[in-house]
């Protein structure tokens, strides 16, 4: 025993001789556990006690854009636009024209790009705005002959009253013509004496009477007169053929825009062609010639039922002429020669 326990205590010396900063090991149930901060140990004593909800988080959302108000044409600073930056406007002309007539500044831009006063006002819709032409601010100026600031453009509309001639008064003669501009406002009117003894004058249907004659003008000087005014202009009118007739002017069909022959009015007739009293009544909500007529009043119709309807009035010419939609051959300059003999 005694040399057992010698060896034992050399044993133990030699281990402890070989390792002696290591500490000795512990068993494993004995090993504490690393320690936790405050924040996990809270989070994990609530997740323990109450289950954890996802939260939804809140989606934007999309803000409308409002519209940019167009300027005031009476303003003279135009309102803040609110495009996003990046975004130009190269448009100069007034945003809303006024409701007769065209602004200056689109008045220049036309002039300077060679667009037609029509072409402006059929774009924007101005003039004949809610028949404003037929209120008692635009009243009609009878013999008044060329109206002093007369501007005629591309388009004129012409209205004619008749009194009776010859035998039993059956035939016709121009007792007073009427013209109009593209924007219904009066350019002409004149009332003109007849060359042959009137055996009716027809006053509750021409509204002419005999005292009309005596400031009356000459049918040579107002024929020259609306000849001139037609002379390279399309010609508006109802049954347009007949104000010619007792004009005795002659105009090329392909210059004429009839409200009598248009197609799309033919079902307002109960004949071969529609009143334009009907027509007045049922497209335009206006009551005319419920009295005596007023060539005037009826030229300005034919020329607001013709605005109304210009798409499809240009259609049906184009259809009926298709010769003046095909482009031109250019001129090279270059003529044949001829071979000398």
């Amino acid at each position: 025993m005694a040399g057992l326990s010698s060896n034992w205590k050399k044993l133990q010396a030699k281990i402890k001789a070989e390792s002696p900063s290591q500490p000795a090991a512990q068993p494993a149930a004995f090993k504490k556990a690393p320690k936790r901060k405050a924040a996990d140990s809270s989070v994990d004593d609530h997740a323990r006690d109450v289950p954890r909800k996802r939260q939804k988080q809140p989606q934007p959302q999309p803000q409308k854009r409002k519209p940019a108000l167009p300027a005031s044409p009476n303003s003279s600073k135009p309102r803040p636009s609110k495009t996003p930056m990046g975004n130009t406007q190269s448009s100069k002309i007034d945003p809303v024209p006024p409701k007769h007539g065209v602004a200056p500044s689109l008045a220049v831009w036309a002039a300077d790009n060679d667009i037609s006063p029509e072409s402006i006002a059929e774009a924007y819709g101005l003039g004949l705005q809610s028949n404003s032409l037929f209120s008692k601010d635009n009243p009609a100026r009878p013999n008044e002959g060329l109206a002093p600031d007369a501007e005629l453009g591309k388009y004129v509309a012409i209205d004619c009253e008749m009194v009776g001639v010859g035998d039993g008064g059956y035939d016709d003669a121009l007792a007073r013509v009427s013209v109009v501009d593209f924007h219904g406002r009066q350019v002409y009117d004149s009332f003109v004496k007849p060359r042959e003894r009137v055996v009716d004058w027809r006053t509750h249907v021409s509204g002419v009477a005999p005292k009309h004659m005596a400031r009356a003008r000459t049918f040579e000087e107002v024929q020259a007169q609306i000849a001139e005014m037609l002379k390279g202009r399309i010609v508006v009118g109802h049954d347009v053929k007949h104000d010619l007739r007792v004009l005795e002017l002659d105009h090329q069909a392909r210059m004429i825009r009839d409200t009598a022959k248009f197609s799309g009015f033919k079902k307002y007739g109960h004949g071969p062609k529609p009143a334009l009293r009907v027509l007045a009544k049922e497209l335009l909500g206006v009551e005319i010639q419920t009295g005596q007529h007023s060539s005037i009043e009826d030229a300005r119709v034919a020329m607001l039922l013709f605005r109304k309807h210009k798409p499809a009035f240009d259609m049906e010419h184009a259809n009926r002429y298709p010769d003046e939609t095909k482009p031109r051959p250019k001129k090279t300059g270059k003529g044949k020669k001829t071979k000398k003999r």
